[in-house]
């Protein structure tokens, strides 16, 4: 073989190795799954007096939770550094799936009026709501936990004036130490956590006037 017919050999090679397809891992993609709307009586005196409205903004992220990955930490290793996982990622971002959930579950267990925070219609309250924690912490290796933390405000739109404000946090084991494991656990404790909240905030406003 001459040397010419080496070099077009390897050239062949070469760009046949660019042009190859290349393996890929499919992406799991997850939500909170199909949530079981609560039973909850409401009587007709309560939807004739379904007078009052509230505004439920978008929940708000810190910077670190506002895109679509599954994040976690080491903490045997360093508790200060997250990461996430490369071939898992929520369907939307937590605060966006969070308040799809929060939204539907107050109008579900309440008589309250919802609205959602484009909406242009008045509203005698808003609530804002910020994620501060949504990640699954490893303790060793091979066994991890979840931890949620968010931060409710209540607003009177027409003083503007601050209700009430309330942190809640939720850690719940995992059953497996692994993505699937981070969102089933993620899954039941955002369910705790919303409950939490709702009940904090009929307790508010079961104080404030009926308009």
């Amino acid at each position: 073989m001459t040397k010419r017919s080496v070099i077009l050999l390897i050239t062949f090679l070469l760009t046949a190795c660019n042009i190859a397809p290349k393996s890929s891992t499919a992406i799991a993609i997850y939500d909170f799954g199909i949530q079981a709307p609560q039973q909850t009586q409401i009587t007709n005196k309560q939807l004739q007096s379904k007078t009052r409205s509230l505004l439920v903004a978008n929940i708000e992220s810190v910077p670190g939770f506002d895109d679509q990955s599954i994040y976690f930490r080491l903490a045997y290793i360093n508790p200060t550094r997250s990461f996430t996982y490369a071939n898992s990622r929520w369907a939307a971002s937590p605060a966006i799936l969070l308040s799809r959930q929060l939204r539907s579950q107050i109008v579900t267990r309440t008589s309250d009026l919802v609205l959602k925070d484009s909406s242009t219609a008045k509203s005698n309250y808003a609530l804002h709501v910020e994620l501060e924690e949504f990640t699954q912490v490893f303790d060793t290796i091979d066994s991890s936990h979840v931890v949620i933390r968010m931060r409710a405000n209540l607003v009177d739109r027409k003083s503007h004036v601050l209700l009430a404000q309330q942190t809640f946090s939720v850690n719940q084991d995992t059953t497996t130490a692994d993505a699937t494991g981070a969102v089933h656990a993620l899954t039941n404790a955002s369910n705790l956590l919303i409950n939490e909240l709702i009940d904090w905030l009929e307790n508010v406003l079961s104080v404030q006037p009926v308009e």
